[in-house]
């Protein structure tokens, strides 16, 4: 009894002693921050995309001057196109990092080694989120600051404005992140996982209004593109970026930021479900 008791308290102290799930994710987010950089190919194809984009599409259409001057108060290419490279850029960072980036991970066992060491699962998926969070708002400032400095993009001064823009921001980055750790157990291997992640990521970008007027597409491709995740972004982020004028622009006439809320919600309650009942830690060989 008396052994008992005192492998009781020293399991008790020891689990006491133990960081917690949140300091260890604090730690991993700065563990997944330097891998992250350290990667070039995944710093450009994920982080520097969407203001490279940004640039050649400004360098490229810029002699238009004004768009939509009929309707509204006329903004140059790169204001216009600036949110919707924003939503890229949340989605580029969020679902597909982590979509690969895991994928990847279980295919070197890398996660299952992970499993078998005494940090909670918690932690684990709090790096990646830290991760993200801090990513996605690197890249914002980024990309807003080359649109200012170097293609004179005009900004909203309303602070109404910014708040959207930040819960739009939010509500992205957790509906993409989501849905790459639940996408991440759709690839076999990290072979197969570029292929199966950045082919249908650059067919959603290219659907949702990211590189065209979206009210240019044809309805049937703008009814596909209205069931996904990025064209409420791209909408959300126009709404936040753009003169109150070119709300008449969308297809609804309106910005409907009570849909955009509802829509990426519903996206981080599946993306939730999705990654409870499909995430693993191990290869499917592995047993």
């Amino acid at each position: 009894m008396t052994t008992q008791t005192s492998t009781r308290s020293t399991e008790r102290s020891a689990a006491a002693a133990r960081p917690s799930a949140v300091r260890i994710g604090l730690s991993r987010t700065v563990l997944e921050l330097k891998v992250f950089f350290r990667e070039s190919a995944a710093v450009f194809f994920t982080f520097l995309l969407p203001i490279v984009l940004l640039g050649v599409f400004a360098l490229v259409f810029g002699g238009d001057d004004q768009l939509f001057d009929e309707e509204t108060a006329g903004v140059d290419f790169a204001t216009y196109f600036t949110p919707g490279m924003a939503a890229a850029g949340i989605f580029l960072v969020s679902f597909q990092t982590l979509a690969v980036g895991i994928a990847a991970e279980r295919d070197d066992r890398t996660l299952k080694r992970l499993r078998g060491t005494p940090m909670p699962p918690m932690a684990y998926f709090l790096g990646k989120i830290g991760m993200v969070l801090v990513t996605a708002a690197l890249q914002m400032v980024l990309l807003l600051a080359v649109a200012v400095i170097a293609f004179g993009a005009e900004l909203p001064t309303d602070a109404s404005k910014w708040l959207t823009f930040a819960w739009v921001f939010l509500l992205g980055t957790a509906s993409g992140t989501v849905l790459g750790i639940a996408y991440s157990s759709v690839p076999k291997s990290a072979k197969s996982a570029e292929a199966l992640v950045v082919g249908p990521t650059l067919l959603l970008l290219f659907i949702s209004g990211v590189f065209f007027v979206f009210s240019d597409l044809p309805e049937w491709l703008q009814t596909i593109a209205s069931v996904f995740p990025v064209k409420w972004m791209a909408q959300g982020m126009r709404s936040a970026l753009l003169p109150d004028e070119f709300e008449a622009v969308e297809v609804s006439g309106s910005w409907e930021h009570g849909t955009i809320i509802l829509i990426l919600s519903a996206w981080i309650v599946f993306g939730l479900i999705f990654a409870a009942r499909t995430f693993r830690w191990k290869r499917r060989d592995d047993g």
